[in-house]
């Protein structure tokens, strides 16, 4: 059973009756999630959450306003106002001076066209840039060449004082979605089905100079880009809203696979097939991509995929995880992974091998009176020896955590800490583990007796 630490106001009402696809027993023995506490400090939809430091983050959304919060005691550290619209992205921006105290700032964007840098320590705006002609839709920060970028309807570079170094010329009015930093200060933007690579460059002059030039437009998705990641110097994986997933070469932007097939259940034959007469496009879209170097994980649609890099192939999906669409995928470092979704859950998956069968042997008798046999016996051998060698994996539900009263837009993971998820329903909650807090107040009960002298220590 959960316990509510800190509450004030109603308690998150229920959602309606869970599908019985996936299910997860009261006791939930797995989930170490047991208590959680409640953080209120906005007033509309929360739709983002950065980590600022290992006991710090910040969150943001369509009130404009911007919380840090201490992941440990909930406390709210700063609110910070300066927007006046929604924000649509933030990103945190450490500095990297070794001869200065190391700052952490954050950068947002805001529907009201403008972006302030805010110094995390002091709660103050360091700087406020309002020279934007669209709305700034992604921020991505480059620690190595020290500057950051803003996608829009163009994409600009920016240095830590928020000078602008460079800028593209105008891209199209639907602007820059996504963006991703790849290998030889190159980056990916998704511009509506296109995937545009930059090259930034700096001109070695004296004077501070860069330039930001196109190399390259890759047109292989059939719809609209919606998600990007990196998974390390040599690859990165792009999402669709039609469902497609394309593996690409960081270092000349070929193609290496894709999997376009992921609401198929001819092609993952594990998962129980479902009769539909058509497939709604928000039923295969590729919300939200995440990675471990060795599996893209992916969150399609209600479900999520395991797609393995070196076999390229899915190789364990729940193809109704959720109730609704899954909005963000992450994977921790055990085997687990957590989903949350459009339903108002936050879902704990552990990525299991199954228990090999041994193939069954072909029969023969029909293809020898043909000549067959012998072609057809060394396939089997073949294929059977492929099946011993492949492992087989699937997702079973260990942990299902009910305390938002609608969608789930984001989380994050800090380890002994505990998870923070933000919500449609304008609420913070940070999931504790409830046996190490228990253990903590007990100790912190033991100490205050020992320092009062009521306990008596041998």
């Amino acid at each position: 059973m959960l316990r509510w630490l800190i509450g004030g106001g109603r308690e998150p009402q229920g959602l309606a009756e869970k599908s019985s696809v996936q299910t997860v027993g009261e006791e939930q023995i797995q989930n170490p999630y047991t208590e959680l506490l409640v953080l209120k400090g906005h007033q509309d939809i929360v739709r983002f959450l950065v980590r600022i430091d290992d006991c710090r983050f910040a969150s943001a959304g369509d009130d404009g306003i911007v919380c840090l919060w201490n992941a440990q005691t909930g406390e709210k550290l700063f609110e910070l106002h300066g927007h006046t619209h929604k924000i649509t992205a933030i990103a945190p921006f450490s500095s990297s001076d070794a001869f200065e105290e190391k700052k952490h700032l954050i950068i947002t964007a805001s529907a009201d066209r403008t972006v302030i840098v805010w110094d995390c320590t002091s709660g103050r705006q360091v700087q406020k840039v309002s020279c934007f002609h669209s709305t700034v839709k992604c921020l991505t920060v480059l620690q190595r060449l020290d500057v950051w970028l803003s996608g829009g309807s163009d994409l600009c570079v920016w240095n830590r004082k928020l000078d602008l170094l460079c800028k593209t010329s105008h891209l199209t009015d639907a602007g820059i979605s996504a963006l991703v930093e790849l290998p030889k200060n190159c980056v990916a933007a998704a511009v509506g089905k296109e995937l545009i690579i930059f090259r930034l460059s700096d001109s070695n002059n004296e004077s501070e100079g860069w330039n930001v030039f196109e190399v390259k437009r890759l047109v292989d998705h059939q719809d609209n880009i919606l998600s990007l990641v990196s998974v390390n110097d040599l690859t990165f994986v792009t999402g669709s809203y039609v469902g497609e997933l394309i593996v690409w070469d960081a270092l000349d932007w070929t193609k290496q696979a894709s999997e376009c097939n992921f609401w198929d259940s001819s092609v993952h034959p594990d998962v129980q097939p479902e009769i539909k007469l058509s497939q709604s496009p928000n039923e295969t879209s590729v919300q939200h991509l995440t990675s471990d170097e060795k599996c893209v994980f992916a969150a399609v649609g209600k479900g999520i995929y395991v797609y393995n890099l070196q076999m390229k192939r899915v190789i364990a999906c729940q193809r109704t995880a959720h109730d609704s669409s899954v909005l963000h995928i992450e994977k921790l470092p055990n085997r687990q992974l957590i989903s949350c979704s459009e339903d108002g859950s936050v879902r704990i998956w552990e990525l299991r091998e199954k228990q090999q069968l041994p193939a069954e042997p072909v029969p023969t008798g029909f293809f020898n009176m043909w000549g067959f046999g012998r072609a057809n016996k060394q396939a089997n051998q073949t294929a059977k020896k492929m099946q011993e060698n492949t492992p087989m994996y699937f997702l079973e539900l260990v942990g299902d955590l009910i305390g938002h009263s609608s969608a789930v837009q984001m989380f994050l993971y800090f380890g002994e800490l505990g998870l923070a998820t933000c919500s449609a329903d304008h609420l913070i909650i940070l999931w504790k583990d409830g046996e190490r807090e228990s253990s903590l107040r007990s100790l912190t009960l033991f100490q205050k007796l020992a320092q009062n002298g009521h306990l008596q220590l041998k």
